[in-house]
């Protein structure tokens, strides 16, 4: 055990979990560092195996694939057409360019929302796949610090 590998690799684990909440943080790819620099310090000994880092890589893999794709799926559980879809697609994409690390939450409601209104003309319509899409931004969210968490606490597992 290093202690000064515990302190890098915490701090780590703790930037990455605030990365879960501001998007200009990799949340998920801090805490796979954390636990690979700490692999490092100690030469991969004590139980940091390759199936410690391919079952941590696994989590960052789905955490990514959450990340892409909760927006969607609320968009689409909420009635969204497939231009809602679309539309927050585009919206994560230009409301990362536009309006920052923010944009990737307020991109994808304001493109479902234009997509479902383009496509429908309904304000009703569009408000909900928006809606839908905001809830499954912070769904995707409270399901990938769930992740993290674990991802950590399975690292503090086999160090100690």
């Amino acid at each position: 055990m290093s202690v000064p590998g515990l302190i890098t690799a915490s701090v780590l684990f703790v930037a990455g979990l605030v990365g879960t909440f501001l998007p200009v943080l990799p949340g998920a790819i801090l805490i796979f560092a954390g636990a690979l620099l700490y692999g490092f310090i100690v030469d991969f000994q004590g139980g940091l195996d390759l199936m410690f880092y391919l079952g941590q890589g696994a989590a960052v893999l789905i955490i990514f694939l959450i990340d892409y794709t909760a927006g969607i799926w609320g968009a689409r559980k909420f009635g969204g057409s497939p231009a809602a879809v679309i539309g927050c697609i585009a919206g994560l994409i230009l409301g990362l360019f536009t309006l920052g690390p923010f944009g990737i939450i307020i991109g994808p409601f304001i493109g479902a929302f234009a997509g479902e209104y383009l496509n429908r003309q309904n304000v009703q319509a569009a408000v909900r796949a928006a809606m839908g899409t905001a809830i499954g931004i912070v769904g995707g969210t409270a399901l990938k610090l769930a992740i993290e968490i674990v991802m950590i606490v399975w690292f503090f597992m086999v160090v100690f």
